[in-house]
């Protein structure tokens, strides 16, 4: 079960970023946070951007509805959505 927050139409939660994938793409949950594999480096905040862009594919919004909060060097991000519902985020573990 993912861990989040919903507040004044804002979804926070915090995801678990793998850098230097095959490919990008969203796996699973682990220990709590989203778990996505990334395949951008962890260099120059390619692997923010390559975050974003592919949760913004996988929750269909646009990229500059989903903010990293906390987290821009680590592997463990909070991220925020807004205009997204809980629903969405266990929607995206059903498809998987």
């Amino acid at each position: 079960m993912i861990d989040y927050d919903e507040k004044n139409g804002r979804l926070t939660f915090k995801v678990r970023v793998v850098p230097r994938a095959s490919h990008s793409e969203i796996v699973g949950e682990h220990d709590g946070a989203l778990r996505v594999r990334i395949a951008a480096p962890p260099v120059e905040g390619a692997a923010n951007e390559e975050l974003v862009r592919t949760l913004a594919q996988a929750f269909k919004v646009s990229r500059n509805t989903i903010e990293i909060v906390a987290g821009h060097t680590s592997k463990l991000k909070t991220v925020r959505v807004t205009g997204l519902g809980p629903i969405s985020l266990t929607g995206i573990l059903t498809r998987i």
